[in-house]
């Protein structure tokens, strides 16, 4: 459900949408679908360790976010370095930015608490609301334009996130959490788009993560668990196959149009799927199935329709 302006779920790395050269189209379409897939098992896996974080260290979400900012922020920095940019400070001095940086960080923050005790594959179908969420919003505030078959399809998608996370029916505190990560993250889509002639995206992904670094120091730094080896271990696990991950993201839509790669951002449910039967032994019940496929399905539907 990102359109043409969207960032990779759940971990707010923008990326730029534009047109690839024709000529070389054919040869690279085939592997960006390959980066495009591997950025989309590291995402999971990143959010594997930090529920072993969480759950099994019991350290604080708010570390577990924070790490991920400050790895970002350097990865940023080093891409900005690469290119041969420095960061523009003009930037930090508009309020709108603040609040896009404070949404993402509300958004990894809650996903991370919701991970403590919740399957992650039933995390993320409740964090799915946020592609969806973010349609409405651009809609109504942004006046972009919409489709009746296009609002069925996504309304026939927020029907799979009601399965999962089934409000007012025994639904726990964890996926209503999860929910609001979902909320969050589609308001902070939103303003991404709202946002965009701001700067580029590199400059815009280096913002919102000083600005995660810096609003969650305060609380993270006073909760830094003892340092161990297996803590640390799954400290960088979740750090870096989240940057990595959406580091490749950016790769593959450098040189591939959004519409061919579009539908293989639902391969994260899956991912999320496998890797909790493999770590944690975790299956969603058939209602939850039911749902994460209705939302996979939507997705690919939304994509063909937009062919």
């Amino acid at each position: 459900m990102p359109d043409s302006h969207s960032t990779c779920p759940a971990h707010g790395f923008p990326f730029e949408m534009g047109t690839a050269r024709q000529g070389s189209m054919t040869g690279l379409t085939s592997r960006s679908v390959a980066i495009m897939l591997f950025a989309m098992a590291l995402i999971p896996l990143a959010d594997s360790a930090a529920k072993v974080l969480v759950s099994a260290h019991g350290t604080s979400p708010f570390y577990v976010a924070w790490t991920r900012f400050v790895v970002g922020a350097v990865a940023s920095l080093a891409i900005l370095a690469a290119n041969g940019q420095t960061p523009h400070l003009r930037l930090y001095a508009n309020w709108r930015i603040w609040v896009r940086g404070l949404l993402i960080v509300g958004a990894i923050s809650s996903m991370a608490t919701a991970l403590r005790t919740e399957p992650i594959a039933d995390v993320f179908g409740a964090f799915f609301i946020g592609p969806i969420l973010s349609y409405a919003l651009s809609a109504m505030l942004l006046r972009e334009r919409v489709s009746l078959a296009r609002t069925v399809i996504l309304l026939v998608g927020f029907a799979g996130v009601l399965l999962v996370v089934r409000p007012g029916f025994g639904m726990s505190s964890g996926i209503g959490i999860a929910a609001f990560a979902g909320v969050c993250y589609g308001s902070y889509l939103t303003s991404s788009r709202w946002l965009a002639g701001l700067g580029s995206p590199v400059e815009l992904l280096l913002s919102q993560m000083v600005i995660g670094s810096l609003v969650l120091a305060p609380i993270a730094l006073p909760l830094l668990p003892t340092p161990t080896w297996p803590l640390a271990g799954q400290t960088l696990v979740s750090a870096f196959a989240s940057m990595f991950g959406n580091l490749l993201l950016i790769m593959a839509y450098a040189h591939t149009p959004a519409s061919r790669l579009a539908p293989f951002v639902y391969f994260q449910l899956i991912a999320a799927t496998f890797f909790g039967l493999v770590f944690f032994g975790d299956l969603p019940d058939g209602i939850a199935m039911a749902g994460i496929a209705i939302i996979f399905l939507s997705g690919i539907a939304s994509f063909r329709l937009r062919k």
